[in-house]
């Protein structure tokens, strides 16, 4: 097992400092335009952050038996650990992020344990801070396919810790844009605003995480519009600051309306794998639904 350090606990410190560096430089005169921060908003997300590290210690052992299993009993090669294979992994990982972000915003069933992350009407460093609880003891199958191909496992969580501490930075407002060349190839600040924001035109956009080009190339790439200003959240956003409730209310909504009330076996199911917003009445709506009215509506405007 390679001694790999555990790079998130390290980086700790660092998140304190950036956070207090944006939270002084958003309160300057060059900054009005910012929102910056508000208390019990931060608060909850420097919580969500905590409980994320303490149940992670059950989580990652859980992921860890699931890789090695894998690795083990049905690995197609034998990946050395050499300078070559962390390319390889780095462009693999960035793969099953995307794939694992982009599922997590078209499944509700990964959507319950996603939603925590969008839950913050604001948009700052702490926001990256606010992650999920559950997520990690289900959500890693998204990466069972790189110990089947002959990556380790320790490399695999290693490369994972790498893209979260590269996600951290880009939860701000502070920085408008990159040079073009970054921006062209990979995730930024403004890229992820617009996969924060609950305008129909930003949902389930720019699901990267270090590269941008899985969104140019399947498709789900929207550039931040300097006339659409972000606004930041969920559709319908569920107004508590309880840790508690941010971290399980869309599990017992999901739960409830897949199992309470009078429904077939299949609709109930649907509840569990189709989009956040579906009905089985035919009445609510999705993402994709609600894109479609804006643009409508944007056309009719300027025709």
């Amino acid at each position: 097992m390679p001694n790999f350090p555990n790079i998130i606990l390290y980086a700790i410190p660092f998140f304190i400092v950036a956070m207090l560096l944006e939270l002084y430089a958003t309160t300057r005169e060059n900054y009005k335009a910012v929102k910056g921060y508000e208390p019990k908003d931060a608060f909850s997300s420097i919580a969500m952050g905590l409980g994320n590290v303490i149940l992670g210690f059950g989580s990652k052992a859980l992921v860890l038996l699931a890789l090695f299993w894998v690795y083990d009993n049905f690995r197609i090669f034998t990946i050395p650990i050499e300078w070559w294979s962390f390319i390889l992994i780095f462009f693999a990982d960035d793969f099953s992020y995307y794939w694992f972000h982009r599922i997590s915003h078209e499944c509700r069933l990964f959507w319950a344990s996603h939603v925590v992350h969008h839950s913050s009407q604001h948009y700052n460093l702490s926001t990256a801070l606010r992650q999920t609880w559950s997520g990690g003891f289900y959500t890693f199958i998204f990466w069972l396919w790189l110990p089947l191909l002959g990556f380790h496992p320790a490399m695999i969580l290693l490369q994972m810790s790498i893209s979260l501490l590269y996600q951290f930075w880009i939860h701000t407002e502070a920085i408008d844009k990159m040079p073009s060349w970054f921006e062209a190839v990979f995730n930024t600040p403004s890229h992820h605003r617009v996969h924060h924001g609950s305008n129909p035109i930003y949902l389930d956009r720019n699901h990267a995480g270090i590269l941008i080009i899985w969104d140019k190339i399947f498709n789900t790439f929207q550039p931040e519009i300097k006339e659409e200003k972000v606004v930041y959240g969920l559709v319908k956003n569920i107004n508590t600051y309880n840790p508690i409730k941010i971290a399980f209310i869309e599990w017992w909504y999901m739960f409830r309306d897949a199992f309470l009330g009078k429904k077939s076996i299949k609709e109930r199911f649907n509840y569990l794998i189709k989009p956040p917003g579906w009905r089985h009445d035919g009445q609510g709506k999705i993402s994709s639904d609600l894109r479609t009215e804006w643009l409508s509506s944007k056309e009719q405007k300027t025709s």
